[in-house]
């Protein structure tokens, strides 16, 4: 076993310390890398719920390895330091592909079997497996390493960091299976580094040219992409396109005589059409086209000036240059339909539509542009617009991008000139829910802008009426009332079109639930008794998608199978996760280590480094959602925000040896997180809602000022943890010996270690569902309550000899 005591020369004991810090830093690297890009693969081929398994099996993985690292001390004991983290690290870079392959070539489907369950639970158990080995090496060396543990976890946490740099470029450059592939080489260089042996070394270093080859054989994405999607076999025959970026993964799919697909993530899809708009009088694209209720907008306002949000393929846009309007601004926030797909290979296909002069395309997310836009606009659209892609953390964590919310609504209406008309198409069942759920937020939204009863100031259209499930309905909505000759020209319409069906116009309400819903001026009240949750949504909890209520889990009701289970499964996910992630902690976490015991060691510290990993998941998912808006984007929410939280936890980690040399003054980090929490509930929206507007370089500046602060603070009490357990779970040294390595015999690093991954793992979860229930707000004032009970439990800690010499 490698030691650093200071009996050893200078020289080499600094060339060691070098060595651990590199290697630490470049493992973790590695390990989030995969992290990351789990959650892109896993919401292409599974459904974007279950991108958020990714966190839960890199926790779990990481906690499993320090429970193995404690439960096998003994043997790994015989092992020197430097050579079981090389094999360590060696068998991460050939785990990481075959969990790759496994990944690709397991189907898992929407029903919710004992079979499917089955697979799920063989993916989930399988990738942890090169996270076991990162925990394994992690704990191994920190329980070892105890004094430069500070110096240690701050390469960790900086090798994080970097990560977080990385994952973007990675994924725009190499895709999702290729940037795998290279987490994978990262490893192999990170076993080269710890190698002490050149045989190892070379072994190493041929295991990484071969994945460096790989991935360049793989380049173009045809040797190792996608076989099965969303339970389906994917036929590559029809694929024309395929590309990868942080946001999605984008194909072109050939549709015969039916123009070409743009599918996303192997399920949201969008067209692109092959006429000029210009010249499609009398073509069967306009007759079909003008035969959808999105339509209408554009024959109350032919030559009006558009905004369209996630325009796609261009259906909008095109309608929208074919009847005459002179300027259309698209938002489209995937930088490959906008540039490589519609101004690239497809331009020519589909006539150069986003070069028309008419149109004024914008690569960004559309709530941004909309609240920073200067522009009034005389119709607003957004038709089937989803947000079905994670982008990092998976179901209801950065799924949803406040494109449907009550403050949404607001700026929508703020930006709209004094006659121009909000355009929202969603989909719509037996009983509705989605569009009916617009009328519930744009009603709100009216309320809040002085209308008191909005009654007037809806259209609702259907196509083909509620007849059936899955049907695409859209709802037109005023700051001022509909004239009469409006009505008359929707009426004229719905003549010709009569497959078009109104469910609502201001002299004709109907029977139904969005004439209820109107009649009642009350969109909360009307949710409390109808079947499905289509109360208003807004910043705080943004879960437009999420309409089914609790007690629909568990009614057996079929109803809740329609093509939006695939929404509202999320919840079920959740669940499965935190019964699964449950099971695995107390399984490969609490089993092992209780089996072992603790020696001398109390329990109760324990409880400290879970109440820290609890707080910091909790407080991170909850900064993550909160900065989507701010930022302009859930990827730059990501990357932003767990950059910076890394990124000073490591400063603080490091400062901490120093600033908290007495470790009993970690009680100083832990009061100033909580009042920075309880600050941040009750100011943060505020006073990111009042910086909007400021010039992208600023945002990350306002970014770092209010989180490098917390995030400081947040990176001190584990690793001062860390130094006070291991010096109490070997009373017997001598005082002057603190600080120097101490016998890892009886400590209970690894137990503390194995805490705190466990209680991220539950966390993770958790975190979704405080914020599903009751808000953003809520889940990080449990983030404060969890490092307040970390304060309370902080003396247990420090009640060992280090707090008797004082």
């Amino acid at each position: 076993m490698v030691t650093l005591s200071t009996t050893a020369p200078v020289s080499a004991r600094t060339t060691t310390i070098r060595t651990f810090t590199l290697g630490i830093g470049l493992c973790s690297l590695a390990a989030l890398l995969l992290e990351l890009a789990l959650t892109r693969l896993f919401s292409v081929v599974l459904f974007y719920h279950f991108a958020f398994l990714a966190i839960s099996i890199a926790l779990l993985g990481l906690g499993a390895g320090g429970v193995f690292a404690y439960v096998r001390k003994a043997g790994l004991q015989v092992v020197e330091t430097c050579t079981l983290a090389a094999r360590l690290c060696g068998a991460n870079a050939i785990a990481i592909p075959i969990v790759l392959e496994i990944v690709l070539h397991v189907p898992v489907s929407l029903e919710l079997s004992n079979y499917n369950l089955l697979k799920l639970t063989v993916l989930y158990l399988a990738s942890a497996i090169p996270f076991f080995f990162t925990g394994l090496l992690f704990s191994v060396v920190f329980a070892r390493e105890t004094r430069t543990i500070t110096r240690l976890y701050g390469a960790d946490l900086l090798g994080g960091a970097l990560a977080c740099l990385c994952i973007v470029p990675l994924l725009n450059w190499l895709g999702g299976p290729n940037t795998i592939l290279f987490a994978a080489t990262l490893m192999a260089i990170a076993g080269m580094i710890w190698a002490g042996s050149s045989a190892i070394r070379r072994w190493l270093a041929l295991g990484a040219l071969v994945l460096l080859g790989a991935i360049a054989a793989n380049y173009t994405g045809r040797l190792i992409d996608v076989v099965y999607a969303k339970g389906m076999f994917r036929d590559k025959a029809w694929v024309e396109f395929a590309r990868w970026n942080a946001i999605s993964r984008v194909e072109v799919d050939q549709q015969g005589n039916h123009g070409k697909s743009v599918v996303i993530d192997a399920d949201a899809s969008t067209y692109i059409m092959n006429v000029d708009p210009h010249a499609w009088q009398g073509t069967v694209w306009q007759k079909n086209l003008m035969a959808a209720p999105p339509a209408l907008a554009n024959v109350l306002r032919p030559h009006g000036e558009y905004a369209i949000i996630g325009p796609g393929g261009g259906v909008d846009v095109l309608r929208a240059v074919a009847n005459g309007s002179p300027s259309v601004t698209a938002i489209e926030i995937n930088p490959i339909i906008a540039n490589a797909v519609m101004r690239g290979r497809y331009a020519d296909y589909s006539y150069h539509l986003y070069e028309q002069p008419e149109v004024h395309l914008h690569v960004t997310d559309g709530r941004s542009f909309v609240r920073l836009s200067k522009q009034r606009f005389d119709v607003l659209q957004m038709t089937l617009v989803d947000t079905w892609a994670s982008t990092a953390a998976g179901a209801f964590a950065l799924s949803e991008n406040s494109l449907y919310t009550v403050d949404a609504f607001r700026e929508y209406f703020e930006h709209l000139k004094p006659e121009g008309l909000l355009a929202i198409t969603r989909w719509e069942f037996h009983e509705p829910r989605e569009a009916l759920r617009v009328v519930s937020v744009a009603t709100e939204a009216l309320h809040q802008l002085g209308v008191a009863n909005p009654a007037g100031h809806f259209m609702v259209v259907a196509e083909g009426g509620l007849n059936t499930d899955g049907i695409p309905v859209v709802v037109l909505v005023k700051r001022s009332p509909f004239t009469a000759a409006e009505e008359e020209s929707v009426r004229g319409q719905l003549q010709e079109e009569p497959d078009l069906a109104a469910l609502y116009l201001p002299s004709a309400h109907g029977q139904n639930p969005f004439s209820a819903l109107i009649a009642s001026n009350d969109p909360r009240a009307f949710a409390r008794t109808y079947p499905y949750n289509v109360a208003p949504v807004d910043d705080n909890a943004p879960f437009f998608f999420f309409t089914l209520k609790a007690s629909q889990f568990f009614s057996g009701s079929e109803s809740k199978r329609g093509i939006d289970w695939k929404v509202n499964l999320g919840v079920v996910v959740l669940g499965i996760v935190l019964v699964i992630s449950l099971l695995a902690v107390i399984s490969f976490l609490v089993m092992p280590m209780a089996a072992q015991g603790l020696g001398n060691q109390s329990a109760r510290p324990l409880f400290y480094f879970v109440a820290i990993g609890l707080g910091y998941i909790l407080v991170e998912i909850a900064f993550i959602q909160r900065f989507v808006l701010f930022l302009g984007h859930p990827t730059y929410a990501l990357t932003v925000v767990v950059f910076l939280l890394l990124l000073s936890s490591g400063a603080g980690s490091l400062a901490s040896r120093r600033w908290l040399s007495e470790t009993t003054a970690a009680w100083q980090p832990l009061v100033f997180v909580v009042a920075g929490l309880a600050l941040a509930v009750w100011e943060l929206p505020t006073v990111l809602s009042a910086l909007i507007g400021i010039p992208f370089p600023l945002k990350l500046l306002v970014s770092a000022v209010l989180l490098g602060p917390l995030g400081f603070a947040m990176g001190m009490p584990f690793p001062t943890g860390l130094r006070a357990l291991a010096r109490t779970s070997a009373p017997d040294l001598p005082a002057a010996q603190f600080g120097e390595p101490v016998s890892t015999q009886n400590n209970a690093v690894e137990w503390a270690w194995a805490m705190n991954a466990g209680s991220s793992v539950l966390g993770s979860v958790l975190a979704i569902v405080i914020a599903l229930r009751f808000g953003l707000n809520v889940t990080l004032a449990c983030g404060a309550v969890a490092y307040l009970l970390a304060l309370v439990l902080m003396p247990g800690v420090w009640s060992g000899p280090e707090l008797s010499r004082s």
